[in-house]
């Protein structure tokens, strides 16, 4: 994949805003047994990047990960928030094979993000996906401190494991060790679920566990209860956070994707199958359909 675009990725993200003035006195209220809109929604549908970054928070000098080194985008995924439509999902492959303008060699678009930060990876994504100029419209970069902060913040997660999962890596000082069966997440496990990855599934499972996270993040976060404290958690949530919301887009986005009657629409780019076994790098599926993520579901 070329990239002939990115040298104009800066400017990711600067467009003016589509949301209506805010109400300074939100309300929190629940009516009829569910929470009050936290905000207006947008007036159309935007697109959100988000970015999950290798490193436990954004000004680590290292990674904490194999291979150590500066961050890398471990996790890429395009949010569609339509204020009529079904909150959409695309996951988008970090191993994916991309080549920058004037460099001979591919490289993972996961790598993307320690050479340019959120505005090459948008900028890369973009190119990929076929988005419409000027999409994403927002990017929010997510560490490992601020997913666990988020899990904790919701009094865990309650997952179902159909079996355990073991992993030990001396290099890193860092384990996994999570039993299987119905149980409640600490912050800390569900990191540690996101981030397990075996040999027999390799990247597609660990995409398929954060898919699974997302959905029950999802779950967590309609709830009344919860409801009325997000904008508190948004706040908490900032200083670990890189992005380009405001706490009022955010809290925007948030009314128009979570308070839809339609389930989340989860999809996925395909790739072609590795033509051996240690292949890292990986190409689009020529099956691929065309455009890679429609507007319309």
């Amino acid at each position: 994949m070329g990239l002939g675009a990115l040298g104009l990725v800066a400017s990711v993200g600067l467009i003016d805003r589509l949301w209506p003035p805010q109400d300074q006195g939100l309300s929190n209220e629940e009516q009829n047994g569910e929470a009050a809109p936290l905000a207006s929604p947008p007036s159309r549908p935007i697109t959100v990047l988000l970015i999950g970054s290798d490193a436990d928070r954004l000004a680590a000098a290292s990674n904490g990960a194999a291979p150590a080194g500066a961050a890398n985008s471990d996790t890429l995924m395009l949010l569609r928030v339509d204020p009529a439509g079904p909150l959409q999902i695309l996951a988008i492959p970090t191993e994916l094979a991309v080549k920058l303008p004037g460099q001979k060699t591919v490289q993972p678009l996961g790598s993307l993000y320690k050479q340019g930060g959120a505005a090459l990876s948008a900028g890369a994504v973009a190119e990929l996906v076929g988005l419409d100029p000027g999409q994403p419209e927002r990017y929010v970069v997510l560490p490992r401190s601020a997913l666990r902060e988020l899990v904790d913040g919701l009094g865990g997660l309650e997952v179902n494991l159909d079996q355990p999962l073991s992993y030990r890596d001396k290099s890193q000082a860092y384990s996994i060790d999570l039993q299987g069966g119905l149980q409640r997440l600490k912050g800390a496990q569900v990191e540690q679920l996101v981030r397990y990855r075996n040999k027999e599934q390799g990247e597609a499972g660990r995409r398929e566990r954060q898919q699974k996270v997302i959905a029950l993040l999802v779950s967590e976060l309609i709830r009344p209860d919860q409801w009325a404290q997000l904008p508190e958690r948004w706040q908490r949530l900032t200083s670990q956070l890189d992005t380009n919301l405001s706490q009022g887009e955010a809290l925007s986005l948030v009314t128009a994707g979570l308070r839809q009657e339609k389930p989340v629409r989860y999809s996925q780019i395909p790739l072609e199958p590795p033509a051996k076994p240690d292949q890292t790098l990986r190409q689009i599926s020529a099956k691929a359909p065309t455009p890679l993520w429609p507007a319309k579901p």
